[in-house]
Order: C-alpha cells, then structure tokens, then sequence
C-alpha cells in the first residue's frame, strides 16, 4: 500500500512533487543500505536451540548441513537479504544493573515479505525445522522502521 501526503505526483507547498512512499504501520519503509526505496517489509529470523558448533562435527555432517542451507537460500531466493550470521555466547543485562541469563539463540537472517505470513512462508524447509523433535525454533519479528520527525 503507498500513502502520499500531497497525493501522488503532486506539488507540496515549495512546489516540488510528491512521490508515494510505500509505508506499513504509518512508517515509510525507507531505503534499503543501497539507498534503494524498500517496497516491502522486512523480517527478523531467530534462530533458538542449541546447536552443535560446526567445529565439532565430520567433514561430511557440516557439508551435509551446509547443502540444506544452501537449499533452503536457493529456495527463497531475492527474499533473503541477508543470510545472517551465527551468534557465539551471550549475556544478559537487565535494566536494575543485574546480570540476567541470556536465551539460547544461535543465529539470524533477514528476509522480506509482504507481511507476517509471507515471511512465516519462507520458513518452509529450512534445516533449523527439519528434525520434527522440538528441540529447534523459529522466531520471526518484523522490523519496523524508526520513526523520525
């Protein structure tokens, strides 16, 4: 959905013209570290469990489990805007000057979709999900825009 304020291609009061912007939640989408106007949402990917440190398998269970990703990228294709990285240990801190215990997350990646079940589709197939013994999880949050002004 766009929104312009003057309407689309319409002067504002200096007399430049309007473009729609396309916005979500009443936030324009902004521009993307290409500079290029974003037309969809993006999505936070977390991945949570704990995983066995790729320096701890053989060779061929890390080629194994790099081919699935290798898949599930292919896959979703221009969707994925960034492959993420994975995380090393973690710590918590908590707003009266506490330590807290940090959750057992691994991992991130970003990708777009045009809203919460697009993204949640992109989901399909990925190794994190394929064991079936829900010791693995997905979270998936979308990342608004700040506002500003």
């Amino acid at each position: 959905a766009g929104c312009a304020v003057a309407g689309p291609g319409m002067p504002d009061r200096a007399g430049t013209r309007r473009v729609e912007r396309p916005m979500r939640h009443g936030y324009h989408l902004g521009v993307d570290s290409l500079g290029k106007e974003r037309t969809m949402a993006r999505f936070i990917i977390l991945y949570k469990g704990e995983a066995t440190d790729m320096s701890e398998m053989t060779a061929e269970q890390a080629s194994d489990i790099m081919a699935k990703w290798g898949v599930w990228m292919k896959g979703i294709g221009d969707a994925l805007t960034d492959v993420g990285n994975p995380f090393g240990p973690g710590s918590s801190l908590v707003d009266d000057g506490s330590s807290g215990t940090a959750v057992s997350l691994n991992g991130y990646s970003i990708v777009e979709a045009d809203d919460m079940a697009g993204a949640r589709a992109l989901a399909d197939g990925h190794p994190f999900l394929v064991e079936g013994k829900g010791d693995y999880a997905i979270d998936i949050y979308e990342l608004m825009p700040v506002p500003v002004g």
